[in-house]
Formats: C-alpha cells, structure tokens, sequence
C-alpha cells in the first residue's frame, strides 16, 4: 500500500507517526511545513494525508494549496492541539475502511459494466454469424465455419448468462492464447 502523510508541526508527531505505522503496517512520513508537505506531495503518491488544521490555509477560492496537492489520496484534517493519538488512529482506520469500501465499490461497477458489454458483443456475434450462417449463398466450408461461430457464441452467451453478478469465470492455467484458437478455428 502506498504510505501515509503526517503533516504537522505538532511536539509528538513523530511518536504519533510510529503508533500509526505499528498499528496498520504502513510507512508514515512527517513534515513539519507547508513548504515540506507541497514537495513530498510533489515527489510521490500516498495512500491517505493527514493535515494538521494549524497549517491550512485557505486560499481566494476556499481551498487550501495542500488538500489541491493530495491527488488521489484520502485527506484527513485534525486539530492536532485538542486530538490525541487515540483519535486520529480512529479517523485513520475509518478513512483506510472507507476507501476500501469504495475500491470494491469501483471493482464491482467495472466488472459488471465489462459483464454487459460482453453480454451485448456475445448476442451481436450470435445474430450476425446465425444470419451469415442461413445465407443460402455461403460456400459449404464458410457455412461449417459459421456454425462452429454460432456454436461456440450460444456457449460463451450460456457461461455468462450462468455466471452471478460480479463473479469471474475461472480461466484454466493451460487456456490456448488467443492466436492458438484462431489457428485451429482455421483448420476446421
């Protein structure tokens, strides 16, 4: 995972960085200023930011320099001078479950949105090589060749038809590369 950043000129802070790397195995990195925290920001991705609320600034705009820079890192912002440690291990285990909840969230929605689209593309398949298949004017070796297609369409549309919501098919360690079928689709 990626690490964590501890920005705060808080005494302490660097016990309070320990606790939190002993209590979730992350690597936490301290700075002390503003001008630190923009160039560690700059420097690498983190995973979640801690700021200190002593430290923000709010720009013309209401937004703070800092929390722009934090990417696609979770923000957290504490008072350090009225919080302990206690605290900000909970913001920071509720902010790690969040994003995690919101990483299977996002994992589902693209699995099933990739679902239905092969759902789609199978069907389009299946009607385009039946069509092409009943063309009374297809060669006899093209025809046998169509039916293998509309064959191997009904299959693949009946695996995914099976399969639940969210579920991926299991694909054996030895499945042929896709060059290997198209080779023995053409010896047929």
């Amino acid at each position: 995972m990626e690490p964590v950043l501890l920005i705060t000129a808080i005494e302490g802070a660097e016990s309070c960085a320990a606790v939190l790397a002993r209590q979730f195995q992350l690597e936490v990195e301290t700075v002390s200023t503003r001008r630190a925290a923009l160039h560690a920001l700059r420097r690498r991705e983190y995973a979640l930011v801690i700021l200190d609320e002593s430290l923000l600034d709010p720009s013309e705009d209401g937004m703070d320099t800092l929390l722009r820079g934090t990417g696609t890192a979770l923000a957290i912002e504490i008072n350090f001078a009225i919080s302990g440690c206690g605290r900000l291990v909970r913001e920071v285990r509720a902010a790690l479950d969040r994003r995690q909840r919101e990483q299977e969230l996002a994992l589902r929605a693209a699995g099933e949105a990739i679902e239905s689209e092969l759902r789609e593309l199978v069907a389009g398949l299946l009607l385009q090589s039946q069509l092409a298949a009943a063309e009374p004017s297809a060669p006899a070796a093209l025809a046998e060749r169509l039916r293998t297609i509309v064959e191997l369409s009904r299959r693949l549309g009946r695996r995914l038809t099976e399969m639940k919501p969210g579920e991926t098919a299991a694909v054996p360690a030895r499945t042929r590369t896709v060059p290997q079928a198209l080779a023995s689709v053409r010896t047929m």
